[in-house]
């Protein structure tokens, strides 16, 4: 069942034919990089990739947005990421800001959380946001970079490697014609033709519960939060979530049995009696209705030659917990300047392969953590509901009982063990790590105006970043990295200490970060051979 809503209606594109189609033989169009997929993933990446510089072209089989709202939440990581992309702002202005969720069993509330209990961040927690509108916002932006040549209802459906890149064969309404791409990056979705093209397969264990999507319009007072029970009253013995979305929109998520048949289930006249009962009244409209079963799988390699996977052609988890959509923008972020570098010449082709290893470990965390979410929500056996159904009890009393309950436990920055990241030389009583993802905070400018750390990281470029505290401008920055100060004069001002406090700074400390965001190193005071040695090792290069 399809939305009928109107922003959606306006996301269908038209074919174009392109010069490339006029060319064959030895005459093919070569390009550096070709990434296969319009979904969030690719044209996140192919803008990443041109405001670096690089030429892309983007090819989607369709010839419109995606139907229904599938992903709706998005993470604070993946907004830091958005706002680098020049997009940000147009999705939390849309967006359903939220950060505080409650958990109920039965009628009864067991707890709540809130993701982002501290002030002083310029994105929040989550956003809710259908997906068709964070794909529509990101072809608007696509279409103001001349680097991304966007074709619709281009379907590859040849591939050959080649030691120099790959040979594509692509298909149209007017038949089909060839290119030549120095990479490939497939975001062909979790059906990928190009994972099957390349000979690779997923591994891992697809989950036989259903799972109901709902999206309903109706005017309602329930809470801006993430609501999940347990054995509610109105669908006993089984699950239940519950979101909002702009426009009046409410995403409901209801487990079915295992033997459920999936074509009645659909059916807008067996889903309206269930929302009727979880809300109390039949006063909404259906926008989509879908069903989905648990897959927590992935490739055994994300890199094949010169074709390179990501987000769900590379992996899939299950919907709950927001681990999909965002864990492939990390894909995107961390993949893009990586690949720019190998493009320029400037880091060996071997730095691709910090790529596979980064983000295969991500993926590995995010399907442990929704195989374990999947158990706990849906338990197989007699003992692991007899586990739950006692963890749910000690929750009521306990806190380490709430902290046992796993509803779908959500996106978090990933974390890296990565032969990019130089280890820590000095005592440090907190600050983010080698290998995590740098941390906001408010800041002023000299002149006075309010700011960020990640406003002044994205005023950087897309280059590595020295972030210095103190004394730390004394430095010798190499050429070719940004500088962000943090006090002494002329620096960002840290008028609530925050900054500080969040990087435990002192006089001299320093953080050099990578053009993703993540940290490289860290220093308490970094002398020019060190911090030659760390930017040598986070580029590739020993």
């Amino acid at each position: 069942m399809a939305s009928a809503n109107t922003a959606q209606a306006k996301t269908q594109f038209g074919y174009r034919r392109h010069p490339d189609q006029d060319r064959s033989g030895a005459n093919v169009a070569e390009h550096p990089v070709v990434v296969v997929g319009a979904g969030p993933v690719g044209l996140s990446l192919a803008i990443d990739l041109a405001q670096r510089g690089q030429r892309v072209v983007l090819l989607d089989d369709a010839d419109r947005i995606g139907e229904g709202s599938r992903a709706i939440c998005f993470s604070k990581r993946s907004l830091e990421f958005w706002d680098r992309l020049g997009v940000g702002d147009r999705m939390v202005e849309k967006g359903v800001v939220w950060s505080v969720g409650k958990i109920f069993h039965g009628a009864s509330q067991l707890y709540q959380f809130n993701l982002l209990p501290e002030e002083g961040h310029k994105r929040p927690a989550f956003i809710n946001l259908q997906q068709f509108y964070a794909e529509a916002y990101l072809v608007d932006r696509v279409e103001q970079l001349p680097e991304i040549d966007l074709r619709w209802r281009n379907k590859v459906i040849a591939l050959e490697s080649r030691n120099d890149g790959v040979a594509l064969t692509i298909a149209t309404p007017e038949g089909s014609y060839q290119v030549h791409a120095s990479f490939v990056v497939a975001c062909d979705g979790a059906r990928s033709s190009l994972r099957q093209m390349v000979g690779a397969e997923f591994a891992g264990q697809v989950f036989e519960d259903q799972f109901l999507i709902a999206d309903v319009k109706m005017t309602a007072a329930f809470p801006t939060e993430r609501w999940f029970w347990f054995d509610p009253p109105f669908h006993a013995g089984r699950s239940a979530l519950l979101h909002k979305q702009p426009d009046d929109i409410w995403r409901i998520d209801l487990q079915l049995n295992p033997d459920a048949d999936p074509i009645a289930e659909k059916q807008p006249e067996n889903v309206r009696p269930r929302i009727e009962r979880m809300l109390g009244h039949d006063k909404f409209e259906f926008e989509w209705i879908s069903l989905y079963k648990f897959q927590c799988r992935r490739m055994a390699r994300f890199i094949h030659g010169r074709v390179i996977f990501a987000g769900d052609s590379a992996h899939q988890v299950s919907p709950f917990g927001a681990r999909g959509a965002n864990s492939g923008l990390e894909d995107a972020e961390n993949l893009a300047w990586k690949l720019d570098r190998v493009l320029r010449r400037l880091s060996p082709e071997d730095l691709l392969e910090s790529y596979h290893i980064e983000r295969s470990a991500a993926a590995d965390e995010n399907i442990r953590e929704s195989t374990r979410s999947t158990d706990f929500m849906a338990p197989v056996t007699k003992q692991e509901a007899r586990l739950r159904q006692a963890v749910l009890s000690l929750a009521e009393d306990t806190e380490f009982g709430k902290r046992m309950v796993n509803g779908g436990r959500l996106s978090v920055p990933s974390v890296y063990d990565t032969p990019l990241s130089s280890g820590d030389r000095d005592d440090w009583r907190g600050g983010p790590r080698p290998g995590t993802s740098m941390l906001d905070a408010p800041v002023t400018e000299p002149g006075g105006g309010s700011s960020y750390l990640t406003e002044a990281f994205i005023g950087q470029g897309t280059r590595f970043t020295l972030l210095t505290f103190g004394n730390g401008a004394d430095l010798d920055v190499p050429e070719g990295v940004g500088s962000i100060r943090v006090g002494g004069e002329g620096g960002l001002v840290d008028a609530q200490g925050l900054a500080g406090k969040r990087y435990d700074a002192e006089p001299g400390t320093a953080y050099l970060l990578r053009p993703d965001g993540y940290v490289a190193a860290r220093f308490r005071n970094a002398a020019r051979p060190i911090l030659d040695a760390a930017l040598a090792r986070a580029s590739g290069l020993n």
